[in-house]
């Protein structure tokens, strides 16, 4: 396989070097960080074969998530003097 030599600045290669995973690779790491996302509309209806039971067990955990998330959040801005 060919190979290209790309210049980074100190700033860079270390914000790269952050991202690294243990098994990749810098030109892995590069591909995952600047492969398209795909757009949202791609995960419409994603969940529309759910049964209510399902649903309403989804619904229970991420309501669990944003409640955990509130909480950390006001722990937060009580730390940071913030109202």
């Amino acid at each position: 396989m060919a190979s290209k030599t790309v210049a980074l600045d100190a700033d860079a290669y270390e914000l790269l070097k952050r991202q690294k995973r243990s098994e990749e690779s810098f030109s892995d790491t590069v591909k995952r960080l600047a492969k398209p996302r795909r757009p949202i509309s791609d995960f419409a209806g994603m969940w529309s074969d759910l049964s209510d039971k399902e649903r309403r067990e989804l619904d229970r955990v991420y309501s669990g998530i944003r409640d955990a998330d509130r909480r950390r959040s006001e722990r937060i801005r009580r730390l940071w003097g913030e109202k």
